[in-house]
């Protein structure tokens, strides 16, 4: 298991990798809650994800419920087809669309 981890590319750039699973998501989970987004708008590229499972798909609504909160709005790329999968089973792919970025020339929603 690879250890998710949380990093910032800039001031509206960041970035989540490793595997973001029911092991790894508390401990992200209680570090992201501490911080303040910047900016109006937020990327949050998924590239480096090896995996994730629901809590981690949950933990992600949750992240974009708590931007709102900041009134910012957070972006996700290169979201893997896993996640777009657990999203369509969770019945939240409307809720999410929005803030699903189109990276591969696909559609996203």
């Amino acid at each position: 298991m690879k250890v998710a981890t949380w990093n910032q590319h800039g001031e509206s750039q960041y970035s989540l990798t490793g595997d973001l699973s029911r092991d790894s998501v508390p401990k992200l989970w209680l570090s992201l809650q501490a911080i303040s987004l910047p900016e109006q708008q937020v990327d949050i590229s998924l590239q480096g994800l090896t995996r994730v499972d629901s809590a981690g798909m949950v933990m992600l609504i949750h992240l974009i419920e708590n931007a709102k909160k900041q009134n910012c709005h957070i972006m996700l790329s290169f979201v893997p087809e896993q996640l777009r999968t657990l999203f369509q089973l969770s019945n939240v792919d409307d809720l999410i669309a929005g803030h699903l970025k189109n990276t591969t020339g696909v559609d996203c929603g």
